[in-house]
């Protein structure tokens, strides 16, 4: 822990500097949909949500319980958990009455006053690995490094509430952590030590960064669940966007298959391409009593249940109808998911990652998934939206 206040100054007026050199938006007027009442919602009724009679609530059942697991403590919760603890998980009517005496669907909007935004999808990943190095294992996978920084800026700065920074320390001086192409470079020495594992392919490994959570067979066949730790707090940057302006893909083409078939090709050119992605994430291991990895939210993810969505804009816990289709297919996917994580690449407010879960299946749905949607929120009766 940095005692010296001094040096708490520093750093955050460095990191603060830093981020008022970034270009400014410019101001744009913005048309609201009749009857907004917050910037990002507009009260809806049940009967606009498609198909709201239809779906199966009972296989989304296990997600809201997990929600209540981190969530039942809150006071405007108290009584919604206590009430969901007392409901069958196969009592479809009972689940139905719930949700609609103890919540009001809110419309998401983007800023614009648009309503469709993009859904992606996510799953845990698995990858060959070890836990020493060798020719066939050569690239790590890293704990959080002891030396980066990180500074809630509200702390200081009243005006900068809810925002944090990373940096490290370079003598006297303060400078951003270590991007991509530099700790691929091994010029982050405070990494040395902290491996968890070597794996196989950094292209798996650069997924398995973005996805944030996965598995590692080691060579005697034993699995061991990793999950995110921390983040180098440099800025997500789409490979696939990159390969697309560089005329290396075609839209259609940056998938994440697609992705992996051109690196295959293309080895000498790999690390420059990953290095435009100047994010990093380093990793945990994870209990292996876990059904599945930890969201944001601090609970394990529900397959095909789970979404992870921009914070800012959506509480984690919530439940939210997603109105969108199936990867690559127009047959409508219209299903009650749980707000419970969120990414780096998952920002605004009509976005949303859908959790696959795990293996093949998963991996195919995930790395194809690119498709409009729109957005319900459900707000607790008394933890609505503020009213402009």
């Amino acid at each position: 822990m940095i005692r010296d206040r001094s040096i708490w100054l520093a750093l955050a007026l460095g990191l603060l500097l830093a981020a008022c050199q970034a270009p400014k938006p410019v101001p744009v007027e913005v048309k609201v949909p009749v009857g907004k009442v917050a910037p990002d919602f507009m009260v809806s009724k049940w009967e606009m949500l498609p198909d709201w009679p239809a779906p199966d609530l009972s296989a989304s059942w296990p997600a809201m319980q997990q929600s209540c697991r981190a969530l039942r403590l809150k006071p405007v919760w108290l009584p919604i958990c206590a009430a969901a603890a007392k409901i069958g998980s196969d009592d479809v009517a009972a689940q139905r009455a719930f949700y609609e005496t103890w919540f009001t669907p809110y419309q998401v909007f983007n800023p614009d006053g648009t309503d469709t935004g993009l859904i992606t999808g996510y799953y845990e990943p698995l990858l060959k690995g070890s836990r020493t190095r060798s020719k066939r294992f050569a690239y790590p996978l890293y704990a959080p490094p002891d030396d980066m920084l990180e500074v809630d800026m509200g702390e200081l700065y009243p005006q900068f509430r809810g925002q944090r920074v990373r940096g490290r320390l370079e003598g006297k001086r303060v400078v951003p952590y270590f991007n991509r192409a530099e700790i691929d470079a091994g010029l982050d020495q405070s990494l040395k030590g902290r491996e968890l594992f070597w794996v196989e392919d950094p292209v798996e490994l650069f997924f398995l960064q973005i996805q944030g959570s996965g598995r590692i067979e080691l060579e005697d066949g034993t699995r061991v669940k990793v999950g995110y730790a921390d983040q180098n707090g440099h800025g997500y940057a789409s490979i696939g966007k990159k390969l697309i302006d560089m005329g290396e893909l075609k839209p259609e083409e940056a998938s994440m298959q697609g992705i992996k078939n051109w690196a295959v090709k293309n080895p000498e050119r790999l690390f420059v391409l990953l290095g435009q992605n100047p994010s990093y994430v380093f990793f945990r291991v994870l209990p292996d009593s876990l059904s599945a990895p930890l969201g944001a939210l601090g609970v394990p993810l529900t397959n095909e249940y789970s979404i992870a969505v921009d914070p800012r804009t959506i509480p984690l816990g919530v439940p939210v109808f997603l109105s969108t289709t199936y990867p690559n297919s127009g047959n409508p996917l219209n299903r009650l998911m749980f707000a419970q994580d969120t990414g780096g690449a998952i920002k605004g407010a009509v976005r949303a990652d859908f959790f696959w879960g795990f293996g093949d299946y998963a991996a195919v749905r995930a790395g194809s998934m690119k498709q409009p949607g729109r957005m319900w929120v459900l707000f607790p009766r008394g933890g609505e939206p503020a009213l402009n």
